[in-house]
């Protein structure tokens, strides 16, 4: 009998969270962007996310405010220094 494996992002609040966690340590390129392809492979090929959970994560963090994607979806923008939206609960 197999049992399902616990997903730890399936809610998109956690997805979120490790998403601006991840984009946190890339070093940004020109003007803070930090391309999505390199937030996406470190979700989805080292902590074995899906390609679900990382839209609803996505999504979830730019409703927030925590991060802001550029309208062609090539790169993302941390929020504004200051706020540490990372320990907030």
């Amino acid at each position: 009998m197999n049992h399902a494996a616990e997903r730890p992002y399936a809610e998109p609040e956690a997805a979120a969270r490790k998403l601006v966690e991840i984009a946190a340590k890339i070093e940004a390129v020109q003007d803070g962007r930090i391309y999505i392809e390199r937030i996406n492979a470190q979700f989805m090929f080292e902590l074995k996310g899906s390609g679900r959970e990382f839209g609803a994560g996505l999504r979830y963090a730019i409703e927030r405010g925590w991060l802001s994607k550029h309208e062609s979806g090539t790169y993302v923008k941390l929020m504004p220094p200051g706020e540490d939206l990372l320990t907030r609960k």
